[in-house]
């Protein structure tokens, strides 16, 4: 018998086509000798979960990855891919997450309103609503930018380095890939258009400082109860690893880190959801 899976996608947040792409993407990789896929759009369609044994959680941003579908799937009892309802929403929150890391001793950037600095809504991903400050004049419309899309903003210290990413697989840690935007960072149009960014799987790091970033990606995950899957953004300044954010809800189209890396890792597409599944169903 095939296991009935429900790939959950869309919503209402400033993602909704990153998370539509996502969805597309794990539809069209699942192994369909193992799986019956039904594809859900959560805005509208919400009633076809019924019946199925499993959601593939293809969700980003708010709805999606801040512990409210998970909290739905729990009362309901479907089981659910990734993280839970509390670690969602840590990783989501990024002035709890950092309050929590700040108490694990988990470097990341310093909180400061002096330029340059980067500024970015509380809630959110995807880089949407994000702006390097380099001058005084662009402050404010950093800060109109940011509260588009959340109430809450947060300014921290612009770290000029290497951007990494590490995923973790379960209870496996992946290769760290490494990310050569074409844009000022590693905004949305990088991060979603082809041409706009290089991604180079294992990262071109000594064996030192990548053991530094898989360990505290694992670590960052554990501290939020993180499992199934997650990636952990990083910035590396002189060979020191700052923790940017947590993605429990990463990516997962043709452009995006995670697949890239577990592919590094010596898994196929289809593979890598198998294996999230797996770790969904227990």
């Amino acid at each position: 018998m095939k296991i009935k899976v429900a790939i959950l996608m869309g919503g209402k947040s400033s993602e909704r086509e990153v998370s539509l792409m996502s969805g597309n993407q794990v539809l069209k990789n699942l192994n369909k000798d193992k799986f019956e896929a039904i594809k859900i759009d959560v805005t509208s369609e919400l009633e076809k979960i019924k019946g199925c044994k499993v959601a593939f959680i293809a969700l980003h941003g708010a709805g999606g990855e801040d512990g409210k579908i998970q909290g739905y799937l729990d009362t309901i009892g479907i089981k659910y891919t990734g993280c839970g309802v509390l670690a969602s929403a840590l990783g989501m929150d990024k002035k709890k997450f950092r309050e929590l890391m700040e108490r694990n001793d988990i470097l990341m950037p310093k909180e400061t309103t002096k330029v340059p600095c980067v500024v970015k809504p509380n809630n959110g991903g995807s880089s949407v609503g994000v702006a390097i400050v380099k001058r005084e004049e662009d402050w404010e419309k950093a800060v109109e930018l940011a509260k588009k899309y959340d109430d809450q903003i947060i300014t921290e210290e612009f770290i000029e380095g290497t951007e990494v990413s590490c995923g973790i697989l379960g209870d496996e840690v992946l290769p760290v890939v490494e990310i050569v935007p074409k844009n000022e960072f590693f905004d949305y149009e990088a991060k979603y258009t082809d041409g706009k960014s290089e991604e180079i799987c294992p990262a071109r790091l000594t064996v030192e400082v990548t053991k530094k970033v898989q360990e505290t990606a694992l670590k960052v995950f554990k501290i939020i109860g993180g499992k199934g899957f997650g990636r952990v953004d990083m910035i590396i300044r002189d060979d020191i690893p700052y923790v940017l954010e947590i993605n429990t809800i990463p990516g997962l189209t043709s452009n995006s880190l995670l697949p890239k890396e577990a592919k590094a890792a010596g898994y196929s597409y289809s593979q890598m959801l198998d294996k999230i599944i797996e770790l969904a169903l227990g």
